[in-house]
């Protein structure tokens, strides 16, 4: 491990705090400050994520050796390697919150490698930064294992998103109230060694705007540019108002992309404020997270949203859209007019449209996006599944089994093919199987204009629609189980999650639908933000 190679682009090219203290405070004119990560008493590796370990240039050794165990939980840093924590600000549930940062995470380098260019490695859950806003800065094992299986999920998914190199218990254990309720109980702490080409965040760049201080402004925007987005720049590595917009109408691009990865997958983030979301377009943040069992556009995980329920799942392209319109905001000292920003701001949810469109033609299989009668075909069948509780992954994957000749006078049929995805049975009632037979003879209208046969469509489908996601219910059995030392869950999901989209032999209840037991139950159903 000591021949891994750090540039940290970041420190040596940005100002620092001028305190050195790790006390909580107001951090002025910096873009991080240096802290060193908490003294674990008894660190414990539970997991790594060896593919990704062997790309950043860990070996076998490395990893089985006690060094790579202390670097992942906090009490060592390898040569090159220089910690610290991020000072940005952001929206918190559309409500300005000034300065936030890096509360819990502390980032130890940027390393060189030869296949991901560079990554930076950041601890979750290493103790108090001068953001922790007078919290202490450990995470429990509970929300380290969410964000450890997701992130991994989430990849093998093909959705953008910040990975997971490693879980690891420290022995301490901390205070938490799982659900502000007034149950405190001590938890066991955990820490994930996140990695990512960025953490940079919407709210990076809206702190230094927030207190007109244009010169920090322009230094994050133009480091960003030249790491992350080098392309934009012509040969003269000039920078100027056109590569400036350039440089947002990306980040509005790569944001709509994942927003529609989203939905694809039935992903809800949960917890979208500005300081949430990345400038390089990733997933970030694995915080009260849910998957859509039964389709609801309505539905959070998060239980600080229950009334409002402002980052619901049918809601986060509109959020996505909002949270742009602040960065747009943030940057505008660096525009001088607002006419540019308008129009690529206005764009956004066009295009977002036409993603999403596409996207479910896929998921219906069919060969392309052909307009109005296809958006009315989507939007008849978003209305069928919120009808009855339907189950959106299986939905998805028992469409494809469909055959051509079915017989729509049968409902037998459709409804023995289809059956599986249903929660409640009773709910589907003679008005909507008349409905769905109507949507089923247009689809299979549809399907016949492509003339794909019913075994190329099927096989279009399920590279789309996934299997195996990490149904809420299931993290929290693997979650009960590592609370009482056992970890073969955690190993076990991280197979399996690997190959979401193909059929595993023994595991098949894992694609099944949330039973009835988990309806209710936290970590199922709701979750707070502690989580």
């Amino acid at each position: 491990m000591n021949n891994l190679s750090f540039d940290n682009r970041f420190i040596n090219n940005l100002p620092a705090d001028a305190q050195t203290e790790n006390d909580c405070r107001s951090v002025e004119n910096a873009a991080y400050s240096f802290v060193t990560p908490f003294k674990t008493i008894a660190p414990h590796l539970i997991t790594v994520t060896q593919p990704l370990a062997a790309q950043l240039g860990f070996s076998n050794d490395d990893i089985e050796s006690l060094q790579f165990t202390q670097v992942m939980t906090g009490n060592d840093l390898l040569p090159g390697m220089q910690s610290y924590a991020l000072c940005y600000g952001g929206h918190q549930f559309g409500q300005w919150a000034g300065q936030l940062g890096d509360g819990r995470a502390i980032n130890l380098g940027e390393l060189v490698t030869s296949t991901l260019g560079y990554q930076t490695l950041q601890l979750k859950g290493a103790g108090k930064t001068p953001y922790s806003r007078h919290a202490d800065g450990m995470a429990v094992l509970r929300s380290s294992i969410r964000e450890f299986l997701c992130s991994e999920a989430m990849f093998h998914l093909g959705v953008p998103t910040t990975r997971a190199l490693s879980l690891s218990l420290t022995g301490e254990q901390v205070l938490r109230d799982k659900m502000y309720d007034g149950n405190a109980a001590y938890e066991p702490c955990a820490i994930v060694c996140r990695v990512s080409s960025s953490f940079l965040r919407f709210g990076s760049f809206q702190l230094p705007a927030s207190r007109g201080d244009e010169t920090l402004l322009t230094q994050l925007v133009q480091h960003c540019i030249k790491t992350d987005f080098p392309h934009l720049l012509s040969e003269d590595r000039e920078f100027s108002t056109h590569v400036y917009l350039n440089w947002f109408s990306e980040i509005c691009d790569r944001t709509s992309d994942l927003i529609v990865h989203w939905m694809r997958v039935g992903f809800v983030h949960g917890v979208m404020n500005t300081d949430n979301m990345s400038i390089i377009g990733e997933t970030i943040d694995y915080g009260p997270y849910g998957w859509i069992d039964n389709f609801d556009l309505n539905w959070t995980p998060n239980s600080s949203d229950a009334q409002e329920k402002r980052y619901r799942f049918g809601n986060q392209s509109q959020i996505s859209q909002w949270n742009l319109f602040q960065l747009a905001n943030a940057i505008f000292p660096l525009i001088g007019e607002a006419e540019p920003l308008q129009t690529i701001l206005s764009d956004y949810a066009v295009n977002y449209q036409q993603k999403w469109c596409d996207m479910m033609a896929a998921k219906l299989g069919l060969k392309a996006y052909q307009g109005a009668a296809d958006l009315h075909l989507f939007q008849s069948l978003e209305k069928l599944l919120l009808a009855v509780e339907t189950d959106m992954t299986l939905f998805y994957r028992l469409l494809a089994n469909l055959p051509d000749d079915l017989d729509l006078q049968s409902h037998s049929q459709w409804f023995a093919l289809l059956s599986p995805c249903y929660y409640q049975q009773s709910a589907l009632d003679d008005p909507y199987r008349q409905d769905f037979r109507a949507w089923l003879k247009r689809y299979l209208a549809r399907l016949n204009e492509d003339g794909l046969t019913q075994s190329k469509r099927a096989k279009a489908m399920n590279q789309i629609n996934p299997l195996y996601v990490l149904r809420n219910y299931i993290a929290q059995q693997a979650i009960e189980l590592a609370e009482q030392g056992d970890f073969s869950e955690i190993l076990k999901l991280q197979r399996i999650l690997q190959n979401p989209y193909q059929e595993q032999e023994g595991n098949q209840n894992y694609a099944r639908k949330r039973p009835d037991w988990a309806h209710q139950k936290v970590g199922c159903s709701i979750l707070s933000c502690s989580s």
